[in-house]
């Protein structure tokens, strides 16, 4: 009965959808009930004849002819009856044989033959899939693994490409200061800087270039830090006004040896505070004002610094009168390595990896950075911290 109930369900399933497959267990359990089944019935036919043929003997008195007529039927009933269950369990055999060769080896053999296209790192050997059964949701469990294994291997692929690309630009751009601050110190060695002015101006010329080595070299660590997220926070309660007043003051100095004028606007009120790092947050002020001045484009230029009270947020605006960035590009700025200047040169060198530490940073920090730029009219970076506000608790009488 369970066999007849088996067929059965497989008969519904097949057409209620001729494209689902019995699940594997299903199958495994039709063919040993057919293996058991077959022959037994086989051999019930088979001695039922044979005991027919023998009542008939006993009931009735036959004459010897009968009785020889009789037991050559049954001999040759029993040799049919014994071809046809050799030819049965041959064609059980064969059936058998086959649904398991389809289902289940030559699928296997198949998903073999993929991992091993996978264990060499070729992840395009694609495997069809539709089927409903166990080896159907293996093989989609194989092109899940495929499809993410590819996504892995090609994005290590592209970041590998990007990290020579930040060695290179990095070793390019220390170089040049190291060139000048190994002339500078040649031209003091050999006696060039002959006057006190001429020596000053060496000097202060062999700091700068330091500093920018040093920039470069700050990038370089807050990069590894991203790319392991481990950038070390030291969070402490700021004072706006007084935290960026700093800043201006310490960026102005710089700024004016560069003949850029700073501007600083603050319209926040005095006891406005933030949460934030104030060296990473340094960072972020110190990268905005050096792309500005990288890509400044012409002499005696001008960058503003406006703090602007957004109710429960402080809005920091940074804009420069520089030569702009095209619309196609102002929504790829914030990303690695990306660059608007294709050309590269010692005067606008840079990693490429600048905005995207301040947009890191200053996610980190619970807020959010964009930009706004018009071609040959200049760019504003703006981004936005939330007000640090005490909680006090109410005391109910």
């Amino acid at each position: 009965m369970r066999y007849v109930e088996l067929l059965l369900e497989w008969r519904r399933s097949d057409h209620m959808n001729r494209k689902a497959h019995i699940k594997l267990k299903t199958k495994m359990m039709i063919l040993f009930l057919a293996i058991i089944l077959v022959p037994l019935i086989c051999s019930i036919v088979v001695f039922m004849g044979y005991g027919y043929y023998e009542n008939i003997d006993m009931l009735h008195e036959l004459s010897k002819k009968d009785i020889m007529i009789g037991a050559i039927v049954n001999r040759r009933l029993m040799k049919h009856m014994m071809i046809a269950m050799v030819v049965i369990l041959v064609l059980t055999s064969g059936i058998i044989t086959a649904w398991l060769n389809k289902d289940v080896y030559r699928p296997l053999k198949e998903l073999s033959i993929a991992m091993q296209h996978i264990s060499v790192g070729d992840f395009d050997y694609h495997m069809n899939g539709g089927r409903g059964d166990e080896i159907g949701l293996l093989f989609d469990n194989y092109e899940q693994m495929r499809l993410q294994l590819k996504e892995n291997e090609e994005e290590k692929a592209q970041n590998e490409k990007k990290s020579k690309e930040l060695v290179s630009n990095i070793s390019h751009d220390l170089k040049t200061p190291i060139t000048s601050i190994k002339g500078y110190v040649e031209g003091i060695m050999d006696g060039v800087a002959n006057t006190p002015e001429k020596m000053d101006k060496y000097i202060k010329t062999i700091y700068n270039k330091a500093n920018d080595m040093d920039k470069l070299i700050n990038e370089l660590t807050t990069y590894s830090g991203i790319d392991s997220n481990k950038i070390p926070y030291h969070f402490n309660i700021l004072n706006v006004s007084d935290y960026f007043s700093d800043c201006v003051e310490e960026v102005g100095l710089d700024l004016e040896a560069k003949n850029i004028h700073l501007n600083f606007t603050n319209l926040v009120p005095a006891d406005t505070c933030v949460v934030a790092d104030p060296e990473q947050l340094k960072k972020v002020i110190n990268n905005i004002i050096s792309n500005s001045v990288k890509y400044m484009g012409h002499e005696n230029g001008v960058i503003d610094i406006r703090l602007l009270d957004e109710g429960e947020s402080v809005k920091i605006e940074i804009e420069d009168d520089g030569k702009g960035i095209a619309s196609k590009d102002i929504g790829n700025i914030f990303e690695r390595f990306y660059r608007t200047d294709a050309s590269r040169n010692s005067l606008q060198g840079g990693s490429g990896i600048g905005l995207s530490i301040v947009k890191k940073i200053i996610e980190d920090h619970g807020g959010y950075v964009w930009a706004t730029s018009k071609e040959g009219e200049g760019t504003c970076m703006h981004f936005v911290l939330r007000k640090y506000t005490e909680k006090t608790d109410e005391v109910v009488i």
